[in-house]
């Protein structure tokens, strides 16, 4: 990027461990700007998972700082935490986690009714949730207005992983986590939808942290990181313990 942007996310000296005594993640510092394409990789056992629970705030670190979006989350009460994600993060999950008794839209349109910034966001660009839904799943070539209200069940996991996305970038988010989503999916299909994200994320001005262990894909992003490397308990972790997730 030419230009960086202020800080979304600021971890210093983060580590978690599941149980006392452990250490599963220890990073000494990541630092993500505003409007960055971010790809972490890394092996099975690295920390990708527990780094994403840790940015969305799911998880808590026992020690150092995890900064989103200037704020220390892992201070905030859980109650506090589930509001601020809800408000400023989007997920798209491996394995989706799409709602199977509700339609395509009301999958899409489901983290409006929790909440309240991401939904004044939609009313601010002058439509209904509905509306907002309908034009990311076009614009994530859902043009079907037939398959729009059918059971998320009934679609192609292609189709899915797209109901996912616009669902994580309806309401503007100011941070879109992107979990392997696309591990389904061949290399032409991949590339395609990553591109579609990006250009959402760049309209939207959202910062995009895309963890995956397929580095084919990095490429595509403004930078990568290894967390493998940037984990320092990878490096130590003892004969015996179990890998981190």
């Amino acid at each position: 990027m030419s230009s960086l942007g202020q800080p979304v996310i600021h971890l210093k000296d983060v580590q978690f461990g599941w149980q006392p005594g452990t250490v599963v993640l220890d990073i000494p510092e990541l630092l993500i700007h505003q409007g960055e394409k971010v790809f972490i990789r890394g092996p099975s056992g690295s920390g990708k998972t527990t780094l994403l629970g840790l940015l969305g705030g799911v998880l808590t670190p026992v020690a150092g700082v995890v900064s989103v979006l200037r704020n220390d989350i892992g201070r905030f009460s859980p109650a506090r935490r589930d509001h601020f994600r809800a408000n400023h993060i989007g997920f798209i999950f491996q394995m989706f986690n799409l709602i199977p008794y509700l339609s395509v839209v009301d999958n899409v349109t489901l983290p409006l009714g929790f909440a309240s910034k991401r939904r004044e966001n939609v009313q601010s660009m002058g439509v209904d949730a509905r509306q907002e839904a309908i034009r990311l799943l076009n614009h994530l070539e859902l043009t079907d207005p037939q398959l729009l209200q059918r059971p998320v069940t009934e679609l192609s996991i292609g189709q899915q992983q797209r109901v996912a996305a616009a669902r994580a970038l309806i309401g503007r988010p100011d941070l879109v986590i992107a979990d392997e989503p696309t591990s389904a999916l061949d290399s032409d299909t991949r590339e395609a939808f990553i591109r579609l994200l990006f250009a959402e994320c760049e309209a939207a001005g959202s910062t995009l942290v895309f963890v995956s262990h397929d580095s084919a894909l990095e490429a595509l992003f403004d930078r990568s990181v290894a967390l493998n490397e940037t984990n320092r308990a990878s490096q130590y972790r003892p004969l015996g313990q179990p890998e981190v997730v």
